[in-house]
């Protein structure tokens, strides 16, 4: 080898350290849990929030800290005045679903499978859906009182309109070769709706039954302010009046927490009904 081969060479293994060294550092990094690495993030935002609140940069009124809060949790817990609470706001959420999403989706089934009931359903659902749902809370209380009646309403309201978008959307894009084939098969009105139509907007429905589960969690807080003597949404008026922080952050990691229970019921419902699609 020549003097100028080893300085090719050299040249070369120089140029090759900086990639190695990078490398060496992703190979650390991976050797590393991603998720470890996430949930240092959390606990030192925990820490520096408790410090804050230690040392006086937080006044308990305005913010509580992790230990106060979570004192004022058991004790709820332990007085039952969460329990009756969380109860009172189930129900009523409960409710909500169980009459805004078979509302939304009948809607969106008569709309989206006839032409008559498309020019009289979809431009009237679609005006109102810009309505901000909040602003018709005092038309409900002059309509039906500020019973609870006006609370369920209000979440029916909310979540309709999801359930109804997704669903329609999901009827007018479904593929036309299935509807062909489904005629040169032979089937009928109502095969053809059971057997073509409702699977394809399944994967549709779902999503907007997703979405609603979170907007009637996001509406029972304004529903539970209409002369409610239950629930968390009364629990979080009555601490705000108090000055009670602490309370209010029970309350708003109480809704948290059942906001993710519902969607990962959702979720558990979608890999169930939608086996049959890939990656499933």
């Amino acid at each position: 080898m020549t003097l100028l081969d080893a300085r090719v060479v050299e040249h070369h293994d120089l140029e090759r350290l900086p990639t190695r060294a990078v490398a060496d550092t992703t190979v650390r990094r991976r050797q590393f849990p991603r998720g470890l690495e996430r949930l240092a993030g959390v606990v030192l935002l925990f820490a520096i929030w408790e410090l804050a609140a230690r040392v006086g940069w937080l006044s308990p009124k305005v913010l509580a800290g992790p230990s106060t809060v979570l004192t004022a949790g058991v004790d709820m817990v332990r007085d039952g005045t969460l329990g009756t609470a969380l109860w009172a706001s189930v129900q009523r959420v409960f409710w909500g679903l169980g009459l805004g999403i078979p509302i939304g989706a009948a809607l969106a089934l008569v709309a989206g499978l006839s032409r008559t009931g498309d020019d009289m359903i979809d431009a009237n659902v679609q005006m109102l859906r810009f309505v901000p749902i909040i602003g018709l809370q005092p038309l409900l209380i002059l309509w039906i009182g500020i019973g609870e009646t006006a609370k369920i309403s209000l979440i029916v309201l909310g979540v309709a309109f999801p359930v109804y978008v997704n669903t329609y959307a999901a009827i007018r894009s479904l593929d036309p070769g299935h509807l062909q084939l489904a005629d040169v098969v032979g089937l009928g009105r109502w095969s053809r709706i059971r057997r073509v139509i409702l699977p394809g907007a399944l994967p549709g429905f779902l999503v907007g039954v997703r979405m609603a589960t979170a907007v009637a969690w996001l509406l029972l807080v304004f529903a539970e302010q209409i002369n409610a003597r239950s629930g968390l949404g009364y629990l979080m008026i009555r601490a705000q009046t108090f000055f009670q922080s602490d309370v209010i952050v029970v309350c708003l990691v109480v809704y948290a927490v059942l906001g993710l229970l519902s969607d990962g019921l959702v979720r558990l419902l979608e890999r169930t009904l939608l086996r049959w699609q890939p990656g499933r």
